[in-house]
C-alpha cells in the first residue's frame, strides 16, 4: 500500500501523548527547505547551518512507554463558539478516572498546523454527489492556512489513495483537487480509511489532524464501528468530521419524503461526531456551500488556541483498559470559573479534549 511520507514509516485536549521521562525522545526532524517536502521521519537529515529549513510540527511520540507522561491539547470556548485565550495553568483542572491530578506543564501550542484532507470520493449518491460536495467545499479550507503549515489530500472508496504527499505548498494540493474525476466504487470504507491514514501519521511531528468529509456511511471496511473506536483512543490525532449527509439529503428528497435514508445518515452522523468527540475535534453537518467558510475558519481557530497540559498519572498501571480523562476550567481557588460578556452576563464554556486514552500493555519480560 502507498503510505504518506514518502520515506517509510513504522501512535487533548485535542491530542493525548504518552511519553517517558527521564530519556531523550528522538524526535523526526525537520524536512529541506523546498515546498513539497514531506513531513520527517524518525531519520535525522544532514545538518547545513547556513540553509534556512522550514521548522516542522513538535509532537507526538510512541505510547507504549514504561513511565507515561499524558499530554493533551485543550480549546476552551464560550456556548457561543467564541474562543478563550490569556488562560492560566491554575485555570484548568484535570481528572484521570475521577482522580484529580497535578499539571507540570503548561502553555500555548504554537506549532505549524500538520493536517490531511481526507475526502470521500466514491460513485455513492447519484452517481457521486458525496464526491462533487467533498471535491468543492474543500476549497474553502486554503484561505485559512498559512504558509508555515503542511497539508496532504487523500481520498477513498474501497481503499485509501495518497493523491498528494505532505507539502506547504497549497497550490499542489487545491490542483489535485480540481483534477478529481469520475469517481470509481459505489463502496465508502470510512472506517478503514480513518484507521489507515492515522497508521501512516504514527511517527510525524506537530499538531496532527485529520479533516474528514464524508457521508459517515461505511459499507465494506474490513474493521467495525467498535474497533475504530478503540484504535482512535490510542492515537495522538484530532479528528474534525464534515458530514456530508443532511446536505445530499436536502438534495435527493427536498420533500422529505426519506425515512430510510434519514434513519441511515442519523447514524452516519452520530458516528461522525463520535469520531471527533473520541479525538478531541469538531463535526458540522452543513448543508449550504456557504456554510463552508465559517466551518474551515472554526478549525483553522481550532488549532491555533490550544492550550497544552500535562500531567503524570497518579495510576500508571498499563493494563490497556480505558482511561476517562475530563477537563473543566476553573479558579485558582478551584472553584468554577465564571466568564462575563461585555454586557456582563454570565457565559457558559464548553472545553474541547480528548475523552481519554488507552495505555498500551506491557508485556511480561521473559527470564533467562
Amino acid at each position: 500500500m502507498k503510505r504518506l511520507f514518502s520515506l517509510s514509516l513504522a501512535v487533548f485536549l485535542a491530542a493525548v501523548v504518552v511519553e517517558p521521562m527521564g530519556e531523550q525522545t528522538a524526535w523526526a526532524q525537520a524536512p529541506s527547505g523546498q515546498q513539497g517536502g514531506a513531513p520527517p521521519t524518525q531519520q535525522p537529515p544532514q545538518q547545513n547551518p547556513t540553509q534556512a529549513k522550514p521548522q516542522a510540527p513538535q509532537a507526538g511520540v510512541s505510547i507504549a512507554v514504561e513511565v507515561p507522561v499524558v499530554t493533551i491539547d485543550v480549546v476552551a470556548t464560550t456556548q457561543k463558539g467564541d474562543i478563550l485565550t490569556n488562560l492560566k495553568k491554575e485555570n484548568f483542572k484535570i481528572t484521570d478516572d475521577g482522580v484529580a491530578q497535578q499539571i507540570t506543564n503548561f502553555g500555548p501550542t504554537d506549532a505549524p498546523i500538520t493536517m490531511v484532507l481526507l475526502l470521500e470520493f466514491s460513485a455513492r449518491g447519484y452517481g457521486g454527489y458525496f464526491a462533487y460536495l467533498g471535491k468543492y467545499w474543500s476549497q474553502a479550507l486554503f484561505p485559512q492556512l498559512q504558509q508555515k503549515d503542511w497539508i496532504a489530500l487523500e481520498t477513498f472508496d474501497m481503499k485509501t489513495r495518497v493523491e498528494v504527499d505532505f507539502t506547504q505548498n497549497k497550490m499542489e494540493v487545491m490542483q489535485a483537487i480540481q483534477r478529481l474525476y469520475f469517481p470509481g466504487f459505489s463502496e465508502s470504507n470510512v472506517f478503514d480509511a480513518l484507521l489507515d491514514t492515522v497508521d501512516q501519521m504514527k511517527d510525524v511531528r506537530g499538531k496532527k489532524s485529520i479533516v474528514l468529509l464524508a457521508s459517515g456511511v461505511d459499507t465494506f471496511s474490513k474493521h467495525n464501528l467498535d474497533q475504530t473506536i478503540k484504535a482512535l483512543r490510542q492515537t495522538d490525532v484530532t479528528i474534525f468530521c464534515i458530514g456530508l449527509g443532511q446536505a445530499y439529503q436536502n438534495w435527493a428528497d427536498p420533500a422529505g419524503q426519506r425515512s430510510m435514508m434519514q434513519l441511515n445518515y442519523l447514524q452516519a452522523q452520530n458516528q461522525l461526531k463520535t469520531f471527533a468527540r473520541e479525538t478531541g475535534g469538531q463535526s458540522w453537518f452543513p448543508q449550504f456551500d456557504g456554510e463552508m467558510p465559517g466551518v474551515f475558519q472554526d478549525v483553522a481557530a481550532f488549532l491555533r488556541h490550544q492550550y497544552s497540559l500535562s500531567y503524570t498519572p497518579t495510576n500508571a498501571a498499563k493494563d490497556g483498559k480505558f482511561h476517562k480523562v475530563k477537563v473543566e476550567l476553573v479558579n485558582p481557588d478551584g472553584t468554577p470559573l465564571v466568564i462575563t460578556d461585555q454586557k456582563g452576563k454570565k457565559q457558559k464554556t464548553q472545553v474541547y479534549a480528548r475523552e481519554g486514552y488507552e495505555p498500551q500493555p506491557v508485556a511480561a519480560g521473559g527470564g533467562d
